[in-house]
């Protein structure tokens, strides 16, 4: 199965607000990965194993290294209104308080990290809509694990968001091994990542 988007447009009164009740409120398929990306709802299947394996491995290496009051979370609804997007990245750096506001999602900007591993069906998504929104929204670090690049499986380190946009930190492909800075100080061994 792959990916569908359910193009939903409200009409009059505040877009987003209600765009953001649709998505909660309609009963969705049982497992999927529901967000919003341009002001498109959009529904993809649960990750196959080799995603699942890698986003694992990373998750494991950052619970190493973040302090007790972040958490790693791998199904946390982050909103960036000004991109018209939620985004359910694979895994989320934020701290444990900015969860405890009683909505359904957080502001993009609260998270420290965005991790994203994609999936053939998608990678557009994570590679051009949610790079530019985790740099609108501010949020510092954001590492793109594309197993499904055209030239091969590669890994890009975003950051210092001015403007919108990111700067690559680092690009490399899988074997290698990615550095996150300050303040997660982190290595990170992508030599046992499967490649499709």
């Amino acid at each position: 199965m792959s990916a569908f988007a359910v193009e939903h447009r409200p009409q009059g009164g505040d877009d987003w607000d209600r765009l953001v009740r649709f998505w909660e409120e309609m009963d969705w398929p049982e497992g999927c990965k529901v967000e919003i990306i341009g002001g498109i709802i959009t529904v993809a299947p649960p990750p196959v194993n080799a995603h699942n394996y890698i986003a694992e491995r990373v998750h494991r290496r950052l619970y190493s290294v973040v302090p007790d009051d972040w958490g790693v979370y791998e199904t946390l609804n982050v909103a960036v209104p000004s991109k018209s997007g939620i985004y359910i990245p694979d895994l989320a750096v934020a701290p444990h308080g900015v969860l405890l506001g009683g909505d359904d999602f957080v502001a993009a900007e609260a998270a420290e990290l965005a991790v994203e591993v994609t999936s053939k069906s998608n990678a557009v998504n994570d590679r051009v809509a949610k790079l530019n929104g985790y740099a609108a929204a501010g949020v510092p670090l954001y590492l793109l694990i594309d197993p499904h690049a055209p030239g091969g499986p590669t890994i890009h380190l975003y950051g210092e968001p001015q403007g919108g946009v990111y700067r690559v930190l680092w690009a490399g492909k899988f074997g290698e091994t990615v550095k996150l800075p300050e303040p997660f100080n982190l290595d990170i061994d992508t030599s046992d990542f499967p490649v499709p």
